[in-house]
C-alpha cells in the first residue's frame, strides 16, 4: 500500500475549489489560512467576499476528497491523515 503526500499549498487549493463551489465564486476569490491548535487540532479559515467561514477538520477532509477525485484521479475515500510537519507545515498523507 502506497502513500501520497499533499502539500500545504495543495490543501489550500483544495479548500479554495471546494469553497468556491459552495459559494458560487471563482477559486481565486477565496483566501484560506490553515490553522493548528494543540487542543482543537486542525482547522482553517476561508474568506469569501470578505466573509469568514470557519472550517473544521472534517471540512478540510471533504475538500481533500474532492481534490483527490477531480485533480489527482485517486480514490476519494482513501485514508486521509492531516499531519503537522516541522519543515512542510500542514500536509495530508493519503493511503492509496
Amino acid at each position: 500500500m502506497g502513500q501520497i503526500t499533499i502539500s500545504e499549498q495543495d490543501i489550500i487549493n483544495a479548500i479554495c475549489v471546494d469553497q468556491s463551489r459552495k459559494n458560487h465564486v471563482q477559486p481565486e476569490d477565496v483566501e484560506v489560512e490553515l490553522l493548528y491548535d494543540d487542543d482543537s487540532g486542525f482547522s482553517a479559515e476561508a474568506y469569501v467576499n470578505g466573509m469568514k467561514h470557519g472550517l473544521e477538520t472534517i471540512d478540510i477532509i471533504e475538500a481533500l476528497r474532492l481534490w483527490l477525485d477531480e485533480f489527482l484521479n485517486e480514490n476519494p475515500y482513501a485514508g486521509i491523515e492531516l499531519v503537522l510537519d516541522d519543515a512542510e507545515g500542514i500536509i495530508a498523507v493519503i493511503s492509496v
